[in-house]
This record gives structure tokens, C-alpha cells and sequence, in this order.
């Protein structure tokens, strides 16, 4: 993965030109242009975005606050926890690079930008979840070390604790 030193993450503020991102997702897409900035003022998501070097955007993420019910984890997971109805975790909601701009490792950099603001937080988190929207993200969050929840495939958690252990 080759990047540039000229890339950075930031907050998503209202200086920022949503009108030119196109992930070839139209949920994705519709989302950014037209819902991310209200989330954010409603505090219901933090939208990141990725800063290319000319200035415009290559991908953004967002993150917000999630509960998983115990008992949709699998048995060898839930036997390590606390027995509380409610496991504390972070939603990576939407994560999506311009197409112009797929294929060069910046959604990696962007869900290692994501895992990294999670571990970082003073918030309790057991782990982050993700609902892919199709098998190709499923087996992307897969190969990140994501794992599925039983009988929903495409809901996967990575617990915090493994993450950690990557990062340190």
C-alpha cells in the first residue's frame, strides 16, 4: 500500500465538497452528499473524511455508539463477558472510497484510521461491529480480522482487546 505523505483524516466540517465523491454505491454516495453533515450536527454519527492531496475527498468512514445484545455473539465469545443484556460497542456504520480512487489501499487506511480512533477513545467499547452491504465488504472486514455473527453473515465484530494487541 503506497501512500502519501500529503494524506490525512479529519472530521468532516462544512468546508468540505461532498458534491464530487462517487463510490459507485448509491446508498453510500446518497448518504454523504445529503444525510452526514445533519448526523453530525445531531451528534447520531462522527463522519470522517480522507483528504487527498489536491484537496478533495478519497473516502470517508463514520463511527457513533452501539449496543450488542449478548446472546447475538457467539458462545465462545460471550463466555468471557459479563452476563449484562447489553455489550457496549462502536459502529462503523459506512466506510467508502471514490472510485476514482479504489484500488489503491485507502480503505484499509481509512478502516485502520477508524480502529485507531476507537482504540484511542476513553469510551468503553468491546468492539467495533460492521454490517457489510454485500459479500465483497463482508470479505473485505473478513481479511481485517472481523468475524461474523452466527445465522448474520454480513454483521461482523472484531473485539477491541484484538485490536489493541495489532496496534501495540
Amino acid at each position: 500500500m503506497k501512500l502519501t505523505a500529503g494524506l490525512r483524516v479529519e472530521a468532516l466540517g462544512p468546508h468540505h465538497d461532498r458534491g464530487a465523491f462517487t463510490s459507485g454505491v448509491e446508498q453510500l454516495d446518497r448518504y454523504f452528499r445529503t444525510q452526514a453533515g445533519q448526523d453530525a450536527r445531531k451528534n447520531m454519527a462522527a463522519t470522517f473524511v480522507l483528504i487527498l492531496d489536491d484537496g478533495s475527498i478519497g473516502g470517508y468512514y463514520t463511527l457513533s455508539s452501539t449496543a450488542i445484545v449478548l446472546s447475538e455473539l457467539p458462545a465462545q465469545t460471550v463466555s468471557r463477558l459479563a452476563r449484562y443484556p447489553l455489550v457496549p460497542a462502536t459502529l462503523l456504520g459506512r466506510l467508502a472510497v471514490d472510485r476514482h480512487q479504489q484500488g489503491r489501499g485507502f480503505g484499509r487506511f481509512l478502516l485502520a484510521d477508524a480502529l485507531m480512533r476507537v482504540v484511542r477513545s476513553e469510551i468503553a467499547s468491546f468492539a467495533v461491529i460492521v454490517d457489510a452491504k454485500n459479500d465483497a465488504a463482508r470479505s473485505f472486514y473478513a481479511r481485517e480480522g472481523f468475524l461474523p455473527f452466527p445465522d448474520r453473515p454480513l454483521k461482523l465484530f472484531r473485539p477491541i482487546a484484538d485490536i489493541r494487541k495489532v496496534l501495540d
